[in-house]
């Protein structure tokens, strides 16, 4: 499993370097797809992922000079013939899967297919999360309620044992401040990663590394 979670994208040299290590090849050598799917259910979530996709908006994510990259669209994938897209993935070497709302994110991983297949899949291809994106992977994840979606429906995959709060102290989201994530992680049964923009956290099989050049902490260990 090659997994790198980030706060808000390849923000900085040591996560651009993590994930070369992770793909083990130069990004400019290496086929992406991205996944625009959970930002549809926060309000002007199309402009936002044409955005991320031309590098107009947040830290370099699609356009960092990927060999090649292609759209991977989870709500359009159940009403497709599994051996159209299926191959696509198996052959591409970086998942890039962005932010917006888990619920929603993880409710079409799961309809598309998508969740059952990762456990081959990421045995060679790197899955790169960034807010949302990230926190799918783990056991914590967050709505947004612009959707309508079953309620009971799961925020998360659980696919590591812990939780991730990204965005730590960032000005646009005053609710993530250190202060109150310690508090709602004081409630959660698993440990919690707070990270910033300038952190990721890298997973290599059970190896779990930090990558940061700005602030994290580990609560609840």
């Amino acid at each position: 499993m090659k997994l790198l979670l980030t706060s808000a994208g390849i923000s900085n040299t040591s996560i651009h370097n993590a994930l070369v290590e992770l793909l083990g090849k130069p990004v400019t050598e290496a086929s992406a797809l991205f996944v625009p799917t959970a930002i549809y259910a926060i309000r002007n979530g199309s402009d936002i992922a044409r955005r991320v996709i031309r590098g107009s908006l947040g830290d370099p994510f699609c356009e960092l000079g990927w060999k090649s990259l292609g759209l991977l669209e989870l709500t359009a994938l159940p009403s497709i013939r599994q051996e159209i897209w299926v191959p696509m993935l198996q052959q591409t070497d970086a998942l890039l899967v962005g932010g917006g709302d888990c619920q929603y994110l993880c409710y079409w991983m799961k309809q598309s297919g998508l969740t059952d297949l990762l456990p081959s899949l990421l045995h060679k291809m790197v899955y790169v999360g960034l807010s949302a994106g990230s926190m799918v992977m783990t056991r914590f994840g967050t709505t947004y309620s612009n959707h309508t979606l079953p309620a009971e429906s799961d925020k998360s995959l659980g696919l590591v044992d812990f939780a991730l709060h990204p965005h730590l102290d960032h000005e646009w989201f005053p609710e993530n401040s250190l202060n109150n994530i310690e508090k709602l992680a004081a409630t959660l049964p698993m440990p919690s990663y707070a990270i910033d923009d300038q952190t990721a956290i890298k997973i290599t099989d059970d190896s779990i590394e930090v990558i940061s050049e700005g602030h994290w902490k580990l609560l609840g260990s």
